[in-house]
């Protein structure tokens, strides 16, 4: 019983750590740093750099027009924005809709190789000195590239992580409200990193590196954008966070679209963890290994496993300690909380909207689909660059 006892409560600490515990911890040691050490303003003028937009894409023949509208109205000189689409294996009407905008670079190969051999690919034909990656579907604000650019000034910063915002019609539906709900959430986690020392990496929909700290990647990554950023971290940059700079993108369709998005996410996450172990050495890499283990390591590896095993452990120290209030209270919490995630799933099912009930359903959506990403990860070996998109609403 002593060892199911040890066993739940290291289980609460860490699923209660990994969601909240070290949202609070980072809030406080920016307050406390920001007392001490006044951040240094490094936005003066300076002379606008060549800045490269790449945009890989495949078969996005129905965004291209209103992708490109969105690039043409960015303020950004001209003649400074280069605009590059790398299209590999597209086969519907991408690149002869892209052949109508003579600002637009087409690198395009019939073989398609995934993203992340798309994008080494294309690296090797820019020569910007600052690269914003985007993806086709996103549509960046006016300001998003000045914003950018203006967090390069510090030479520290090898790489800018812009937000993503999530965008629907209808956010009471558990894809658009649990999946705009966590990118708050996350949000904020990213700028609290940045603020305490640096972000800990960047989503594909938005980011943007110094060219020369760029190095090719395996194609069989699938988080292209995450491995490229960490490894810039540690090679001693600081991955720089703005919310001034943002991506907006539509919801999933629906929650099956959703998993696809999760799996591949989490699946991407189980392979960053295997690819990224050094980076585990807290002695080497101090503060960024903190950060890496608390906001990334926790939510791939231990926490999910924990969560499910909460249930069944309390439920064995509750028969064992019948007169423990303290387990009957918590057993009572996790079995409301199951109960309003399964409802919340009944809902989404029915396509009956309740903001309340999406939360316990999305959150648990999210940790199952950790153990089919990993299911993916044990079927494909080291999986592939190639993955389903997920349709947008």
């Amino acid at each position: 019983m002593k060892t199911v006892e040890i066993l739940f409560w290291i289980g609460l600490f860490i699923v209660f750590y990994t969601y909240v515990g070290y949202g609070i911890v980072l809030f406080l040691l920016v307050k406390i740093k920001e007392i001490f050490f006044k951040n240094r303003d490094n936005k003066g003028l300076i002379d606008l750099p060549e800045v490269t937009l790449l945009i890989a894409a495949y078969n996005e023949e129905s965004v291209v027009d209103s992708k490109m509208t969105n690039c043409l109205e960015l303020d950004y000189p001209a003649e400074l924005l280069k605009i590059v689409w790398v299209t590999d294996g597209s086969d519907d009407n991408t690149n002869t809709l892209l052949a109508n905008y003579h600002r637009a670079d087409v690198l395009f190969e019939p073989a398609r190789g995934g993203k992340t051999a798309a994008v080494n690919r294309a690296m090797d034909y820019i020569k910007s000195p600052i690269v914003v990656l985007t993806d086709a579907n996103t549509y960046l604000n006016k300001e998003a590239i000045k914003e950018i650019v203006s967090l390069f000034n510090d030479p520290k910063v090898g790489c800018v992580a812009g937000e993503k915002r999530v965008l629907s019609k209808d956010k009471d539906t558990a894809s658009a409200g649990g999946e705009g709900l966590y990118w708050m959430y996350e949000s904020k986690l990213k700028d609290l990193d940045s603020r305490l020392y640096s972000a800990v990496g960047a989503a594909g929909e938005l980011y943007a590196v110094r060219r020369e700290l760029y190095k090719h990647m395996e194609k069989s990554v699938l988080l292209d954008d995450f491995i490229q950023s960490i490894q810039i971290a540690m090679r001693g940059y600081k991955i720089a966070y703005s919310s001034k700079a943002y991506a907006a993108e539509g919801a999933s369709l629906d929650m099956n679209e959703e998993k696809k998005r999760k799996v591949r996410i989490a699946a991407g996450g189980l392979q960053s963890v295997a690819m990224l172990l050094p980076l585990l050495n807290l002695f080497k890499y101090g503060m960024l290994s903190f950060q890496y283990i608390s906001h990334r390591v926790l939510r791939w590896t231990l926490t999910p496993i924990f969560l499910f095993m909460l249930l069944p452990l309390n439920l064995v120290l509750v028969i064992g300690n019948p007169n423990s209030v303290i387990y009957l209270i918590l057993l009572a919490l996790q079995i409301l909380f199951y109960v309003g995630g399964y409802m919340g799933f009944v809902l989404a099912e029915r396509n009956l909207k309740n903001k309340v009930l999406f939360v316990p359903y999305y959150f648990l959506f999210m940790n199952i689909n950790v153990f089919r990403g990993a299911k993916y990860l044990y079927k494909k070996g080291k999986g592939s660059g190639i993955w389903e998109k997920a349709k947008r609403a």
